[in-house]
């Protein structure tokens, strides 16, 4: 397809896409969802089946609209809308994406299997909560295994939860679960914790709140659902179980951000993509949307949000660098 730029030129730069999604979780079915509306060819690349983390939550109580909805039936529902509306959604490895051609203005994105152009993409990717990798862990994921006490917390009502971590995200998270249990337990492996200190005073505070200092779990136990944590101590070696009804767990959480390591964006610290309120990426005609970029809160609600802004800019820069038709 030839292109005339806004700058009168004439360019006779193919393009497989108007817009490319890299992840499909609700960020990514969003964007193709705004991006198809536009009358935009919009291909939405996920690796596994779409959905992302959601697909990990059993029931979502926070999503306006729904009373409460799986995760999984809501994943297909928005993957259903966005194809209903044109987006094609695909499987595949994404494993780069770059800029090339006239000031960049072309988008690459390779694949395992092949190479995509495009007008411009938006890195859905989301990311991963970083896991102890201990035993029960998987098998016990959804069942009183969780990530996100903001998700998963009310259903927890009156029970003895354990949380485990030290940073201010641990130390947030149990002081927000207090709200639901009838006592939250912070299980950390040092002896004081990492969290700034007005969050510890917030949940020292808290009657129902107790630490088990310089102890690592190695086990979360239950059949069917969690019943208790296996924790040993790390400077005795004395091993002991803790009866729970939940563990929550606040070790790191690592962006997929990997994807445009070669193409030029800014990170933070943690890996999370740096965008600005209109979720560009600061290279021209790359935005970054949901759990990759930097945000206050990880959540349905921010991640379609994110995608929706992020749809309309890259409309927006599509109109102004390659007028279409």
């Amino acid at each position: 397809m030839a292109v005339t730029p806004s700058n009168g030129t004439t360019s006779t730069t193919s393009f497989d896409y108007d817009i490319i999604v890299v992840g499909g979780g609700p960020a990514g079915l969003c964007a193709g969802l705004y991006a198809s509306r536009a009358k935009l060819s919009t291909l939405v690349i996920d690796k596994a089946i779409p959905g992302g983390q959601i697909l990990n939550t059993h029931l979502i109580e926070d999503y306006p609209g729904f009373l409460s909805i799986e995760g999984s039936e809501l994943a297909a529902r928005m993957q259903e809308q966005a194809e209903h509306f044109g987006a094609e959604v695909i499987m595949a490895d994404v494993e780069s994406v770059r800029s090339t051609g006239d000031c960049g203005t072309v988008k690459v994105v390779q694949t395992s299997e092949r190479r995509y152009t495009a007008r411009a993409v938006i890195l859905t990717a989301g990311g991963s909560p970083v896991k102890l990798d201990v035993p029960g862990e998987d098998r016990l994921n959804a069942r009183g295994v969780s990530y996100c006490a903001v998700c998963d917390g009310p259903f927890f009502n009156g029970r003895i939860l354990a949380v485990v971590g030290g940073g201010d995200a641990a130390v947030e998270e149990a002081t927000y679960l207090t709200k639901y249990a009838s006592k939250v337990i912070l299980i950390h492996r040092r002896g004081q914790l990492r969290a700034q200190k007005i969050i510890q005073d917030r949940f020292f505070a808290n009657p129902k709140s107790a630490v088990v200092w310089d102890s690592v779990v190695e086990e979360i136990t239950g059949d069917g659902s969690v019943t208790g944590v296996k924790v040993r101590n790390v400077k005795t070696g004395e091993a002991s179980t803790i009866d729970v009804g939940g563990v929550f767990i606040f070790v790191g959480f690592q962006p997929n951000g990997d994807i445009l390591a070669d193409a030029g964006v800014t990170r933070d610290h943690g890996g999370h993509i740096v965008t600005t309120m209109n979720m560009e990426t600061g290279v021209p005609g790359i935005f970054a949307a949901g759990d990759v970029r930097a945000q206050l809160a990880r959540q349905v609600t921010t991640a379609v949000g994110d995608a929706t802004t992020a749809a309309l800019a890259a409309e927006k820069y599509i109109e102004a660098m390659h007028p279409v038709g």
